[in-house]
């Protein structure tokens, strides 16, 4: 099988949209297929990834944002690149511009194409304070998810949601996560010790950018005997040091730094109401670290509330604070919590996750008539 990956967001930036592109190249390479890789410019994009070229699209920076990438290029640039490479499908992460224009071509060409739905870019408008642009987005998504053959969303909620928003040929199609990487093995008590000392850390990993609420944290400053710590990066930063002086930040981290500060946490806390999957989420529950998040989008389909973890109801954040507490000062309840989130996500790996994606394929295919080997 031969996959054309268009993708709105690619290394160096680290993000959802990145990850999954990265887990599902690895996928293909592991499974003898052929694939490239179409992403926006920046200043240290791999030549290739997973042994298959990367093809960059000139880009230029958000303005308030300057870790996302707007690909701005003519539709024949893409043409051409599909027309050479003559892909099966077309797998489109995140369609906004290079998506879009990926899907057009496609649709100009009869190449079957599946979109990839993960970011709740409507909603976004409203957070920043642009609600009049909210209808216009979801107008936006619309047609541009009309062009493919299939739309993927990673939740029940995010189905629902684009249903309702008029979006055709709606699959659930969740996300992987690492369970080696992420794992109650790379717990460090020394780590642990520096940060709380014998008290208990409530960890938060993620953006810091508004759609996030990092600063809903606030409530559970005067909790006695625990420790704050915050890993990620984002426009927001400066702000919620101010806003949250008792957290420590970490900043962006990566790696087995990463895995290692995750697994350390005692309770972990995604105030985010935006959420359409929620995979820091997902590698917190295999670190085995129970998780508090609002009972809205993707946290829904991730956190069996009272089993290995806790949700409440959005702006609750009286709630909110009583379930870390209770998390942070029951060890029992904490240790059961942590043995059932790891369990949980053990069924959840890329592979899996993967091999329903390449089923997804053939559907497309099989859609414009077509038909494809077995990829699995």
């Amino acid at each position: 099988m031969r996959v054309a990956i268009a993708t709105e967001s690619f290394l160096p930036q680290i993000n959802g949209v990145t990850n999954s592109v990265m887990r599902v190249a690895e996928h293909l390479r592991d499974h003898g297929h052929q694939a490239i890789i179409i992403a926006p410019s920046d200043d240290a994009v791999p030549a290739s990834y997973a042994g298959f070229p990367v093809h960059t699209i000139p880009s230029i920076a958000m303005p308030m944002y300057q870790d996302v990438r707007l690909g701005l290029t003519p539709s024949f640039v893409i043409e051409r690149i599909l027309t050479d490479f003559a892909p099966d499908v077309v797998h489109v992460a995140a369609p906004f511009l290079i998506g879009s224009t990926a899907l057009l071509a496609a649709a100009q060409f009869s190449i079957p194409s599946v979109a990839i739905y993960q970011t709740d870019i409507p909603s976004y408008a409203a957070r920043y304070g642009l609600a009049l642009m909210e209808s216009v987005a979801w107008t936006r998504v619309r047609d541009i998810h009309a062009l493919a053959n299939l739309t993927l969303a990673p939740s029940t909620y995010a189905c629902e949601q684009l249903r309702h928003h008029g979006v055709a040929r709606v699959k659930l199609w969740g996300r992987g996560v690492d369970t080696t990487r992420f794992s109650p093995d790379n717990r460090d008590p020394d780590l642990h010790a520096q940060w709380a000392g014998d008290g208990a850390v409530i960890g938060y990993m993620g953006r810091l950018a508004p759609e996030k609420q990092v600063d809903d944290l606030s409530v559970l400053a005067d909790l006695d005997h625990t420790k704050v710590v915050i890993i990620g990066g984002g426009p927001s930063h400066k702000a919620l040091r101010a806003a949250l002086p008792f957290a420590e930040f970490l900043g962006k981290l990566t790696g087995p730094d990463l895995a290692r500060a995750v697994a350390s946490m005692d309770v972990f806390v995604h105030p985010g109401e935006l959420e359409t999957f929620g995979q820091a989420i997902q590698e917190a529950l295999a670190s085995g670290v129970p998780v508090v998040a609002p009972a809205k989008g993707g946290p829904v389909d991730l956190i069996r509330s009272g089993q290995w973890g806790f949700l409440y109801q959005p702006g609750d954040l009286t709630s909110m604070r009583r379930d870390v507490d209770k998390l942070a000062t029951d060890t029992a309840l904490r240790r059961q919590m942590s043995l059932a989130a790891r369990e949980f996500t053990l069924t959840r790996t890329w592979p899996e996750v993967c091999a329903v994606l390449m089923d997804y394929y053939r559907e497309a295919i099989a859609m414009t008539g077509g038909a494809a080997p077995d990829p699995r």
